[in-house]
C-alpha cells in the first residue's frame, strides 16, 4: 500500500511580524517576475505551489517558504491523485481549463540539494540557474529557488503534462541571492572575565575607568558578531568618551544649580534643552555609527536637525494631544529616521514600509492587552482576586513580549542595504521566557549571573536574524574616514535621552 501523499497550498498570507510588501519583495527576488505575475499569488484564490511530496519533502518547502514569509499549508493528496508519479514520465493530453472556483495549482521545480526521492519523484531535469515564472492562463505554473546556486526558471507547462525542456524566453541572468545569518560566538564564562574587571575598576577609580569599560564592553560584542564569516568592529577611543562624560556631568550640574537658585531660570534652560535634543541625538548615534564597521568599512548617520526635532518633539507631542492615536505613526517615523540616517561605507539604507502595516500591529497589540484586562476582572469578580492577578501577570508578559518583538521584526524586515534586505523571527513567547528566565538567574546569583544573561540574549537575537545578500558584500566603498566627538552620546546618557528602534 503507498504511503500518504501532501501537497503545499498558499492562500496569500505571510509571517506574523513580516509585511506583505517585504514578502513579495522576497519572492520577487527569488523568483525574478515582474509585479503583477507576484501580484496573482496574493490574489485570495488557493494554489497548490508542490504536489505528490512525502511528509519530509513537504515539511522542507515549507521551511524554505517560510523564509520568504510565505505562509504555507500542507494538506494530504486526494486519493484520486495520491498515486506517487512515475519514474519516466509518460505524456499525457492537456487538461482542459478549470473553473475560476477551483484552486489553481503550480508545478514546482525541485530544489538543487534535495534528496533522491524529491528528485526522483518530479522527473525533471531543469537547470539550477534558470531565472523566469510563467503563468499560463487559470494554470499558473512556478519554480522554487535554488539554495546552493540562486533562483531556478520557472515554465509554464499543463499540470500532469511532459516537462517542458526548453524555456519559453530567456532572461538575463539574476544575481546570486543567499542567507547569511548573524550569529553570537561569545559566552559567559569568558565575558564574565572581563565584566567583573570592569566593574572593580570603575568602583576602585570612581568612575573614571567606566569610558574604558565601555569600550571593552562593546568590543567583546561586536567582536563575537559575526555575519557571513566575519566580524563586527567597535572602535571607539576610551579617552574620546571620557571626555564627553565629564561635558554632560558638569553640564548636568550646572542645571540643577541654576534650577534650584534661579527657578525661572531653571526653566528656560530645561525649554532649551527640549531644543537642543534633537542635536544630541544626531551626535549620539553618528558617533555610534562612526565607530562600528564591518570588513574594515565604517558606518555612519546623517540627518537633518529638521527631521530630529518632528522625531523627538513635534510627533510625541502631537501624539499627546490625540490621546496616543499616533502611536503607530510616530513609531513608523521614529523607524525612517533612523534607518535612512544609516549608512555604510557611502551606501544608505533605506526604509520601506507603511501606516496600515503598524496601525494592524498596534491594534493587535491592543486586543490582546484588552482581551487579558477583561479576563483578569471577570477571574477577580467570579472566582477569586489572586487567579485575576495571576491572568493580569500574564497578560502583562504576553503584551510584553508581541511588542518587544514584533516592533524589532517589523523595523528589521522593513530595511535595505541596496539590494540587500534583512529578516528577523524573533519569537514572543521566546523571548518573554528568556528575559523571565534571565531575570530570575540575575536575582539569585545577586548580580553575578549578568554576563551569562547578556550573553544569552545576544545570541538568541543573532540567531533569529539574517541578512538575505545579493551578490556578495565586497562592493561597498568605505566613506572617508571620519571622527565625530562623544559628546553628543554622553549628553544623552546624562540626561537619559535617547532613541532607539525597538
Amino acid at each position: 500500500m503507498p504511503s500518504a501523499r501532501y501537497r503545499i497550498r498558499f492562500d496569500g498570507q505571510v509571517v506574523e511580524g513580516v509585511s506583505s510588501a517585504q514578502v513579495r519583495k522576497n519572492l520577487q527576488a527569488i523568483f525574478k517576475a515582474p509585479d503583477e505575475r507576484i501580484e496573482r499569488l496574493f490574489d485570495g484564490a488557493a494554489r497548490y505551489l508542490k504536489k505528490d511530496l512525502s511528509e519530509a519533502q513537504a515539511e522542507h518547502y515549507r521551511e524554505q517558504l517560510k523564509k520568504a514569509g510565505a505562509l504555507v499549508f500542507i494538506e494530504p493528496m486526494p486519493d484520486a491523485e495520491a498515486a506517487v508519479a512515475p519514474s519516466t514520465p509518460t505524456p499525457k493530453p492537456a487538461q482542459p481549463p478549470r473553473h475560476a472556483t477551483s484552486a489553481a495549482e503550480l508545478s514546482m521545480v525541485p530544489i538543487e540539494g534535495e534528496d533522491p526521492e524529491s528528485a526522483e519523484s518530479e522527473g525533471d531535469a531543469q537547470a539550477p540557474q534558470a531565472a523566469a515564472l510563467s503563468m499560463a492562463d487559470e494554470q499558473p505554473t512556478a519554480g522554487e529557488a535554488s539554495e546552493a546556486g540562486g533562483p531556478a526558471r520557472f515554465e509554464a507547462k499543463p499540470v500532469g503534462s511532459t516537462p517542458i525542456k526548453r524555456p519559453i524566453r530567456k532572461e538575463p541572468e539574476p544575481e546570486d541571492f543567499r542567507e547569511a545569518r548573524f550569529e553570537f560566538v561569545g559566552n559567559g564564562k569568558e565575558y564574565f572575565g572581563i565584566w567583573i574587571v570592569n566593574i572593580l575598576l570603575t568602583i576602585v577609580t570612581l568612575g573614571i575607568y567606566s569610558a574604558w569599560a565601555t569600550v571593552r564592553n562593546n568590543q567583546y560584542f561586536y567582536g563575537n558578531t559575526r555575519l557571513d564569516n566575519a566580524s563586527f568592529q567597535y572602535l571607539a577611543e576610551p579617552i574620546t568618551i571620557l571626555k564627553g562624560r565629564l561635558i554632560a556631568f558638569f553640564a548636568f550640574v550646572l542645571y540643577g544649580f541654576v534650577s534650584e537658585m534661579f527657578p525661572l531660570a531653571g526653566i528656560v534652560l530645561g525649554i532649551c534643552f527640549i531644543f537642543a535634543m534633537p542635536w544630541i541625538i544626531i551626535r549620539s548615534l553618528r558617533f555610534r555609527a562612526v565607530n562600528s564597521a564591518y570588513r574594515n568599512v565604517r558606518f555612519d548617520f546623517q540627518a537633518s536637525y529638521a527631521d530630529a526635532l518632528m522625531v523627538m518633539v513635534v510627533w510625541p507631542f502631537l501624539n499627546l494631544l490625540t490621546l496616543l492615536l499616533l502611536t503607530p505613526f510616530a513609531t513608523l517615523k521614529n523607524h525612517r529616521f533612523i534607518a535612512t540616517g544609516m549608512r555604510y561605507g557611502t551606501s544608505a539604507f533605506d526604509f520601506e514600509n507603511t501606516n496600515g502595516e503598524y496601525y494592524g500591529f498596534f491594534g493587535k497589540g491592543l486586543l490582546i492587552g484588552i482581551g487579558f484586562g477583561v479576563g483578569s476582572m471577570v477571574a477577580s469578580s467570579l472566582i477569586h482576586p489572586m487567579l485575576g492577578m495571576l491572568v493580569a501577570m500574564v497578560g502583562y508578559l504576553a503584551v510584553f513580549g508581541y511588542f518587544k518583538a514584533g516592533l524589532a521584526n517589523l523595523f528589521l524586515n522593513s530595511s535595505t542595504l541596496k539590494s540587500h534586505s534583512f529578516h528577523s523571527a524573533l519569537e514572543p513567547k521566546q523571548l518573554v521566557w528568556i528575559y523571565f528566565s534571565n531575570s530570575l538567574l540575575v536575582l539569585l546569583t545577586l548580580g553575578l549571573g549578568t554576563p551569562w544573561a547578556q550573553v544569552r540574549m545576544a545570541r538568541y537575537r543573532a540567531a533569529c536574524t539574517e541578512m538575505v545578500v545579493a551578490g556578495d558584500l565586497d562592493g561597498f566603498v568605505a566613506a572617508e574616514g571620519k571622527r565625530t566627538s562623544a559628546l553628543g552620546q554622553e549628553l544623552g546618557d546624562a540626561f537619559d535621552v535617547g532613541i532607539a528602534a525597538f
